[in-house]
């Protein structure tokens, strides 16, 4: 079973066109992402309660969040960790700078400024703020080795943003002070990206998740790999009741991705999803 393109993602199409046409390297847009978060996902959707589990083999990713400030999820959480692992590892700094005023951060998420309860700026605050007050737990068992570690993203984050001027800048600059763990983390051998191919699918959660996982597993794949639906799902979709309604959205998303990614070469079947040997979505630096 083949991908087919949608008629409804022609301006996927056309953004893919220009990331084929040009590197991520020559056209400043590679970032990054830390391969905890490559290896297991946020949620999708807002998660009841303050704890959340993903698993992806032997590897197992949870967060707490403080119950009166929640989980962070959705793209916007997503948009934020790309740019500070991009940020931190082109900074090789743990005290990251968010500039002087919120319309120019958003802008650096590809975000327009809109007001209101669910306006961008609204989201935006709220999504950062569950974001950086979240606890994070990174854990890897098999019959040889047990491991854990946790972790906070930030030691301290100080945002002086105007959400009814969003174009005024604050008295200082908003910044935030990456946790050491999380910080090593991310700078410790972090997944290439690019940027382009985040911004294009920044509506969906889930096809961003699949973007960044695809080029990291292409990255280092040597033979045709499937993989299971029933680990596709522990790993993408925990919250779906049944498998059948997992494989239904998860192709969905594929199918933008594969638009995006146009080299990629995958196979759903039945059992799972084939992924076979192919370029990187990043070029490697000349030289």
């Amino acid at each position: 079973m083949a991908i087919h393109t949608p008629k409804s993602v022609d301006s996927l199409i056309q953004q893919a066109l220009a990331i084929e046409n040009e590197a991520a390297l020559e056209a400043g847009t590679l970032g990054f992402m830390a391969r905890a978060m490559v290896q297991a996902t946020l949620p999708h959707r807002k998660p009841d309660g303050v704890y959340f589990e993903r698993q992806n083999g032997a590897f197992t990713l949870t967060l707490m969040a403080p119950p009166k400030i929640g989980l962070p999820y959705g793209s916007i959480p997503r948009l934020l960790l790309a740019w500070i692992t991009t940020e931190a590892v082109q900074t090789q700094s743990r005290e990251l700078e968010l500039g002087d005023n919120l319309s120019g951060f958003m802008r650096e998420l590809d975000m327009v400024p809109t007001g209101g309860r669910w306006g961008t700026i609204t989201r935006l605050k709220e999504q950062t703020r569950r974001l950086f007050a979240s606890t994070i737990s990174a854990s890897y068992e098999s019959d040889e080795v047990e491991t854990e570690l946790g972790y906070r993203l930030a030691d301290q984050s100080m945002l002086w943003w105007d959400t009814h001027n969003p174009s005024q800048a604050g008295l200082w600059k908003s910044t935030v002070t990456l946790s050491e763990r999380f910080y090593q983390e991310v700078i410790d051998r972090p997944v290439p990206i690019d940027m382009r191919a985040i911004k294009a699918l920044k509506k969906s959660p889930m096809a961003l998740d699949i973007y960044i996982w695809l080029t990291y597993r292409v990255s280092y794949l040597k033979n045709p790999t499937n993989i299971p639906w029933q680990a596709l799902a522990l790993q993408f979709g925990s919250n779906y009741a049944r498998l059948r309604d997992f494989r239904a959205a998860f192709l969905n998303e594929l199918r933008k991705v594969a638009t995006v990614y146009g080299h990629i070469q995958v196979e759903p079947t039945d059992t799972g999803l084939t992924i076979k040997p192919t370029r990187t979505h990043i070029a490697k630096a000349r030289g």
